[in-house]
């Protein structure tokens, strides 16, 4: 097992939640915090909290590096309207996420994966850039020689998650077009995500 897949199971230990909504979640047996002393309650700052409220948003959305994290967050800032909502906006609008969205991969780690490889078109043109932003109308779509992996099969047929009303879906699920970019109650995340506490803790 890498280090990239014990650490996608570590991060719902390590945040007392089930990140993703997953069967297989650790923290579906195990909702304490690993290590010997993960039993233990502990009171939690203000800064804790907020911490806490950036490190589940960050990690719902994979592999995103803190410099990125922070990149997007100081385009939500400057964006017209709520900044929380803006940042949301902005994390779902990746290209990984929305294909995560589409339901092709069952995992968002296997999204990036997917992209990474070459597996994605958008409006016709072959897109290998995770954190490519996606516009409204634009048609995201599955190569015709992709359509056969079982990854993607077995994804479009789990009854995990549905897609949301801001992607249409098209094909049997190989094709969709992006709406319109969501607020954040239009998100289907399986956790409550607080990006009103990432704003305050970018901003002390």
């Amino acid at each position: 097992m890498t280090k990239r897949i014990q650490s996608k199971h570590k991060i719902d230990r390590r945040l007392g939640v089930n990140l993703w909504g997953r069967a297989k979640s650790p923290v579906n047996t195990r909702s304490y915090a690993p290590g010997p002393h993960g039993q233990k309650r502990k009171k939690i700052s203000d800064y804790g909290i907020q911490l806490r409220a950036k490190q589940k948003l960050k990690g719902y959305y994979g592999e995103i590096t803190e410099k990125q994290f922070r990149r997007i967050y100081k385009e939500a800032v400057r964006r017209k309207g709520d900044t929380g909502e803006n940042l949301v906006q902005l994390l779902e609008r990746r290209l990984d996420a929305v294909v995560y969205r589409m339901k092709l991969v069952p995992t968002i780690f296997a999204a990036r994966q997917l992209v990474n490889h070459g597996h994605i078109k958008i409006n016709g043109k072959r897109v290998n850039i995770p954190s490519y932003r996606v516009q409204d109308g634009d048609v995201i779509e599955l190569r015709e020689q992709s359509r056969e992996m079982a990854l993607v099969m077995e994804a479009l047929k789990s009854s995990e998650r549905e897609i949301p009303e801001y992607i249409t879906s098209e094909d049997k699920g190989h094709k969709a077009t992006y709406v319109r970019g969501p607020k954040l109650s239009d998100v289907p995340y399986p956790v409550q995500m607080e990006p009103s506490l990432v704003i305050e803790f970018y901003s002390r």
